[in-house]
């Protein structure tokens, strides 16, 4: 590969392997087929970011990047757009929406970029409302991250983190009643609808709080998974192991994991 022109390769390799006698299996494939490949590249990306190791990003990154490429080479052997286009859009939108780089707009602060990229956007032509620009197939709780950051960006938010505790506790609140005891069956849908306004309301406190909700759980979901995985390690110390353990024996195990790990590591 010539050092210079390394993405005018990547994008002739892309041309190859679509070609009459290039790859069989790149040639059956469509826009619609590589929609979950992009999504898992997109997700390795971003494992390989929170494993801190530069070679390892630098080849998930190029694995996002071909596809990216391949998908705009099957897209201009339909006649809708390239590759060239793809770069000459992104390229003019991020200068229109950097007015205070390329123009002579001011900001005092990343929130002040957040709010005038919101009111720019508002200015553009486009179907549909503030939130059109959130993609219906993110992650649930991503998703309600990114509509309410829009929501807020155009005065629809709380003040103060404190009053979006209040309206978390009056979530969980109603949430209790659709369990309350006196209801003999708690009803499937009402459970969860209430369940699905409590962890609305925990993105929208993650974000008032500056935390990013996904890395927030998934910090939670490692420490589970490190715990859990010494617990069976630990019941295997003991000749037993998790299933033939009773609910308080499993608390005790639980706790005395908790108790060896290191400061700091909650």
């Amino acid at each position: 590969m010539n050092e210079n022109d390394a993405f005018a390769e990547l994008r002739a390799l892309a041309a190859r392997l679509r070609a009459p006698d290039g790859c069989p299996w790149d040639r059956e494939q469509t826009l619609e087929s590589l929609k979950a490949y992009i999504i898992e590249e997109a997700y390795e990306v971003v494992d390989a970011i929170s494993g801190a190791e530069p070679g390892m990003l630098a080849a998930e990154l190029g694995d996002l990047l071909f596809q990216i490429v391949f998908a705009a080479q099957v897209a201009a052997e339909r006649g809708l757009f390239d590759i060239d286009d793809v770069c000459r859009g992104i390229h003019a939108k991020m200068v229109h929406r950097h007015p205070h780089v390329f123009g002579d707009v001011e900001v005092r602060s990343a929130a002040d970029v957040v709010r005038n990229w919101e009111a720019i956007k508002a200015r553009e032509p486009r179907e549909g409302g503030a939130l059109a620009g959130v993609p219906r197939q993110l992650p649930a709780l991503l998703k309600a991250l990114r509509m309410t950051e829009k929501a807020a960006a155009v005065g629809f938010d709380w003040k103060r983190a404190k009053d979006v505790v209040a309206k978390l506790e009056e979530e969980v609140a109603e949430l209790k009643e659709e369990l309350a005891p006196d209801r003999v069956q708690p009803a499937r849908a009402g459970v969860r609808e209430e369940l699905g306004d409590v962890l609305f309301v925990m993105a929208n406190l993650a974000r008032q709080l500056g935390v990013d909700p996904e890395a927030a759980l998934q910090g939670a979901n490692d420490k589970f998974a490190r715990r859990f995985g010494a617990m069976e390690d630990e019941a295997r110390r003991r000749g037993s192991h998790l299933a033939a353990l009773d609910a308080a024996q499993l608390d005790a195990l639980w706790n005395l994991v908790k108790a060896t790990e290191r400061p700091g590591s909650e």
